[in-house]
Order: C-alpha cells, then sequence, then structure tokens
C-alpha cells in the first residue's frame, strides 16, 4: 500500500470542500512505492506529463484508455469548438437510452416530414440516408442511417419522432449531457449542422463514447457496420480508420467550416481499449493520420497498474456528529492507471469530498471521489464509499462537533474580510 497522509483544506468557500491527501510515486516496472510528499511539493516537483515529448497537429485532441478512463494525452481538451457530426454520438447516446428504458423499440417507426426531408435529405446536399418524404422509416433503420452514413436527415427524423420537434430534442440532448458529468457541452440540433449554440470540448465526447461503448455494447456494434443500403442507394461506412487500423470498430467523423475536421474513434489491441478524439484539424486526411498516430503512440508505449485494490482503504473522511471521528473510504472497483512503459511517473492522488461527513453514516455510502494526476493533468478519477458504518455519536460529541465547526466558521469569514 502507498504511504499516505491527511490535511484538511479549510479554505474559506461557500460550500466547504475537505480534501484528503495522498502522494506516491510509480516507478517503471515496480510497485506503488516510495516516500509520501505533500501535495504541493509533489506538484512543484514531479516529472513532467506523461505526454511530454509526443504532440499533435490537431489543436485539440485526447486520447482515453477506455478501461480505467485514464487519459493519456490530451491538448486543449477543454476547450469548446463546434463538434460538426460528432454531435450525432449524443443524439445516439439519447436513442440508445431510449430504448434500454423501453421508451421506443427498435420497430417503431417514424415519419420523413418535409423539414427532415428538406434541411437534412437529399436536397440539402450534405450527408443523407436517403430517405423519402413522407414515407415511414424504423428506429432500426434509422439508427443505422445516423451512425453508419452520417445521415442529418435520420437524426432529424428521430428528433422530430422522439420529441416533436428537434428544438425539443436538443433540449433532452442537454438535459442527457448533465446527467452524464457533461458540464460544458450545448447543443441546438441533433445533426451538428452549423449553429453557434452546438459546442463540445474533445474530453466531454471521449467521455460520451467511453459511456457508449460500455453501457450498450450491443449496440455500440453498429459503428462497425461497413455499409448500409436505404431507398436502393448503398453508402460505405464514412469511419476511414475502420479499413487501415487493426482493432478500430468504430465511431465517426465530422466537418464544418467552424469546426474543421474532427474525428472521435476506438480500438482494440492485446485487450486494452483506446478512445481518441481530434478536433479543429484543417484536412481532412490530416485527421485519420492524426488519430491514428494518437491511438499507435498509445498502444505502444502503455500499460495499466494497479494503485488501490478493490475495497483496499484509501483514506479518510472526517465525521461531524458520529462515534467514531474518521471513516475509512475505498473504492468497490480496483482503481487503476495507465503509466508509461519506459519512463517514471509520478502520481498524485487526493480524496475530494463535501465534508465534514454527518453521522449516521452507512457502509457503502458514496462519500466522494479519488482524483489521480500525472503532473498536471488529471489522469482518472473514481468513486469513494465508506467502508464502514459509523452511528451517531453521544450529545457531548455532536456538541464538541458543532462547536469546533463554528470556530472554523468564524475563522474563515475573518480570513475573507482580510
Amino acid at each position: 500500500m502507498a504511504p499516505t497522509f491527511s490535511t484538511f483544506d479549510r479554505s474559506p468557500r461557500p460550500v466547504v470542500r475537505w480534501r484528503l491527501l495522498l502522494a506516491a510515486m510509480l516507478a517503471a516496472g515496480l510497485a506503488l512505492g516510495g516516500a509520501a510528499y505533500a501535495a504541493n511539493q509533489s506538484v512543484q516537483g514531479a516529472k513532467k506529463p506523461a505526454d511530454d515529448g509526443y504532440d499533435t497537429d490537431a489543436p485539440t485532441a485526447i486520447l482515453i484508455e477506455a478501461g480505467s478512463g485514464s487519459v493519456l494525452f490530451e491538448k486543449n481538451a477543454d476547450e469548446l469548438r463546434a463538434p460538426s457530426s460528432m454531435l450525432k454520438l449524443m443524439t445516439a447516446e439519447v436513442v440508445f437510452n431510449a430504448i434500454q428504458r423501453g421508451d421506443i423499440k427498435l420497430t417503431d417507426e417514424y415519419r420523413v416530414s418535409e423539414n427532415s426531408w428538406r434541411k437534412g435529405g437529399a436536397p440539402a446536399g450534405g450527408a443523407t440516408m436517403f430517405a423519402a418524404l413522407n414515407s415511414r422509416v424504423p428506429v432500426a433503420d434509422l439508427l443505422r442511417g445516423m451512425i453508419i452514413q452520417s445521415g442529418n436527415d435520420s437524426c432529424m427524423i428521430m428528433a422530430e419522432g422522439m420529441a416533436g420537434s428537434e428544438k425539443a430534442f436538443a433540449e433532452r440532448m442537454t438535459t442527457r449531457a448533465r446527467e452524464l458529468g457533461m458540464a460544458k457541452s450545448t447543443f441546438a440540433n441533433s445533426n451538428g449542422l452549423p449553429d453557434p449554440e452546438n459546442k463540445m470540448t474533445v474530453r466531454e465526447i471521449g467521455r460520451l463514447t467511453r459511456h457508449m461503448i460500455q453501457t450498450y455494447p450491443d449496440m455500440y456494434k453498429l459503428f462497425s457496420e461497413r455499409e448500409f443500403t436505404w431507398n436502393k442507394i448503398r453508402q460505405s461506412n464514412r469511419n476511414p480508420l475502420l479499413a487501415v487500423m487493426e482493432g478500430n470498430d468504430g465511431l465517426i467523423t465530422g466537418f464544418t467550416k467552424e469546426g474543421g475536421y474532427g474525428m472521435a474513434a476506438s480500438a482494440v489491441q492485446n485487450g486494452m481499449r483506446l478512445i481518441v478524439v481530434v478536433n479543429g484539424i484543417d484536412d481532412p486526411d490530416d485527421r485519420v493520420t492524426e488519430a491514428r498516430k494518437l491511438l499507435e503512440w498509445g498502444f505502444k508505449n502503455f500499460e495499466a497498474r494497479a494503485l488501490f485494490a478493490a475495497s483496499q482503504p484509501i483514506g479518510f473522511a472526517k465525521v461531524f456528529g458520529g462515534e467514531s471521528r474518521s471513516v475509512p473510504l475505498t473504492s468497490k472497483e480496483p482503481v487503476k492507471v495507465m503509466v508509461q512503459k519506459n519512463g517514471t511517473d509520478k502520481l498524485i492522488a487526493r480524496v475530494v469530498y463535501n465534508g465534514p461527513v454527518r453521522a449516521p453514516i452507512e457502509a457503502g455510502q458514496p462519500v466522494g471521489i479519488v482524483r489521480v494526476w500525472r503532473g498536471a493533468n488529471i489522469a482518472v478519477e473514481a468513486p469513494v464509499f465508506a467502508a464502514e458504518a459509523v452511528g451517531t455519536g453521544s450529545t457531548m460529541r455532536r456538541a464538541i462537533d458543532g462547536a469546533s465547526e463554528l470556530v472554523v466558521g468564524l475563522f474563515r469569514a475573518g480570513a475573507e474580510k482580510l
């Protein structure tokens, strides 16, 4: 187990966020170990981020290991840009989720309105599945038109059929994105056609991609289908990596003048799945080259290491008014991070939670997250839970804790004035 120590950050904030700081050094080829460092010392003295020495021509990019969520490389990953057709991934997620919940079925049929036909179909001149005006198309075929052919009409037909209008569906997309932890993305339509309100970051596109792969494995297989024929018109999958890269099984490309050329892709090699997202590139061939280079670099240079086993104590959270002054925290799953095979990555792990946690506390109760940094970048984060129950303490214990919090509150108020 890595050596740990704790310190609480009592900074003046409207909602108190308490932090248990853990520091660890991971040497190449060795188990987690080494001396413990204070968080500020580790940040200042840390080796440069693991992606140092590698760069991409893409203005924004991210590379993620799907199993652990570890970020292997990022460049301007939180910069909002027009996602173009990569926005269709959010549309697909809303549809997948509705199917999983039983709200709609693959056999349900939606009518091709004049709006969807004229703005997204053959008359529009963009990517289309060539759905005929006033015809009715099953959800299963609309999904293939959306995913394989990147059909703008497919998305609009689905949006109007499910929500009554594209605007209402876009609002549903934003709501769903927030449920998935995508705090920045905004949507004005279902297909990514130019609109100033269509904005996403490559980090959130990557997070969405990982969620879809893990949550809808059967429906994700649609992204690897090589062709689809509708209305007697056969079209090949628009993802060029399917034909040129080992292990690639999706996802989608995108282009608008506002956003440039982008791509979200995933591949599996030797049992490891990586997800790459690039955006803002000037040339369609370059986006394929940069996405492939990032994936190949990741497969070549990284491997998984376990930081904490499942149920292994990671740290402690302070308890208010309990029989115990603190409660141990664990993760239900192993906390793993990707590290370079031929290098030394210094890692900082920090447990973040709102606290102190008020008793009574149930065993297994979610408390916060453990967040692991590789250099300046967040490599992975995972939820942590109370390892044991803590009952309500005596009246005296609660009074002492209340007085302690009052003093801390007065101290914060004085600090704010200063």
